[in-house]
């Protein structure tokens, strides 16, 4: 059996993953405008939203740890949509994934291996924010464990959002068109819970709300921050990371076959 055929769990598939995903890991130091974006926009929505909201929320809602409240939003800020999508467009332009094809590298693994070191990058990225927290005097109440709980949620959240880049760069090998899959995310968190507990939303932005599996998502990651141990909160998390990558990771696959049938 050829690398090139090799099953998910042969250990051919497994060396060129890591291979992949080693390399992917290696060119994030040369790619700083996906790195420090994600760095900035997180810690800029955190200090903007606790200035405008802070007081206003936490009148309404008495005992509400605000900042601690705000810290899921920004972390998703940051994170989503952060994938080596553009890197997968520079060696479509440059031939260089061309030449990849003409080797015995499974196809699959160009993909997952790309996929792992974007779930590395997105859980570091998380770190950052979560110590921003501490500075600011949120407390976090499920401790060192829950930490370590939230940054793998964050990281698998950012896996499967990044089946929609993935998708747009192995289809289009454009960019522009890369760069615009962030767009696809606002509705994601604008109608949500983002700015204020679901309790202080109402009308059609509540029902929106209770579709959005962004809300179930905050909400998990918010028990560990501020309720504790919720196994329904983290279930209901779990269960809207799934549904998103029940959409977004057929589509980068179906994309990545798409490309090899082309190449």
């Amino acid at each position: 059996m050829t690398a090139q055929h090799a099953a998910p769990h042969d250990p051919s598939f497994l060396h060129d993953v890591l291979t992949v995903a080693g390399r992917g890991l290696r060119s994030i130091p040369r790619d700083p405008e996906v790195v420090v974006p994600s760095l900035v926009v997180p810690a800029f929505f955190f200090f903007v939203n606790i200035g405008a909201f802070e007081q206003l929320v936490e009148a309404g809602l008495g005992g509400l740890d605000f900042r601690a409240f705000q810290i899921p939003s920004a972390v998703l800020f940051g994170v989503t949509g952060v994938s080596r999508a553009n890197a997968v467009v520079t060696d479509i332009q440059t031939g260089y994934l061309d030449r990849l094809l003409m080797t015995p590298v499974n196809r699959l693994a160009l993909l997952v291996g790309l996929m792992v070191a974007d779930f590395v990058m997105v859980m570091a990225l998380a770190v950052p924010v979560l110590l921003l927290g501490v500075l600011v005097g949120a407390e976090y109440t499920t401790g060192p464990l829950g930490i370590v709980v939230f940054v793998i949620l964050t990281g698998l959240w950012g896996l499967v959002f990044a089946g929609f880049p993935y998708a747009i760069a192995l289809r289009t090998g454009n960019p522009a068109a890369v760069n615009t899959s962030f767009i696809i995310f606002l509705p994601f968190l604008f109608l949500t819970t983002a700015f204020a507990p679901k309790e202080a939303l109402s009308g059609w932005l509540s029902t929106a709300a209770d579709l959005n599996p962004v809300t179930y998502l905050l909400a998990g990651l918010r028990s560990l921050l501020m309720e504790g141990w919720r196994p329904a909160e983290l279930a209901g998390a779990l269960a809207a990371v799934a549904a998103v990558g029940l959409v977004s990771l057929p589509l980068a696959f179906l994309a990545l076959r798409a490309r090899v049938a082309r190449g």
